[in-house]
């Protein structure tokens, strides 16, 4: 049985309380207000996080979090993780633009070395389950690393 869950964001501008008109907040009820703008690239503030930063953000954390279910279910024991990620924004004469591609470049340190070759292949497995992944149209390519 499929089951909906819905997520809300309430994304607020007023021009008395930013002076840049590409800065906001987020609100997300419970949670730390996120003060966001356009990247520096768009005349955005640099001090803030941006669409395309909580974008590559998004996609590394589901991914990783995917990656340890599966590692789980398969007795995978993981000591650390690092991504160090890069997302490829085209933008178009017309000010059009769409990321291209994305680069998960998981470093995985294992406790049993012995099982790096299954921790490899259950990448594709989360990238699969990964529920960011599967609401992106561009290729995700993940690229990890064991140690």
């Amino acid at each position: 049985m499929r089951k909906l869950f819905q997520f809300k964001v309430l994304t607020e501008w007023q021009q008395e309380v930013f002076k840049n008109p590409k800065s906001h907040t987020s609100k997300i009820a419970g949670k730390s207000e996120l003060e966001i703008s356009a990247a520096p690239e768009f005349k955005g503030d640099a001090s803030l996080h941006n669409p395309e930063d909580l974008l590559l953000s998004a996609l590394s954390s589901c991914h990783m979090m995917s990656y340890f279910y599966v590692c789980k279910r398969n007795n995978i024991d993981i000591l650390s993780y690092k991504d160090n990620a890069l997302g490829t924004l085209v933008l178009n004469e017309d000010s059009s633009g769409a990321f291209q591609k994305i680069q998960l470049r998981p470093q995985v340190v294992l406790r049993d070395t012995s099982q790096s070759e299954l921790a490899h292949s259950l990448h594709q497995q989360a990238h699969e389950l990964c529920f960011i992944a599967n609401s992106i149209n561009f290729p995700v390519e993940i690229e990890p690393k064991f140690s």
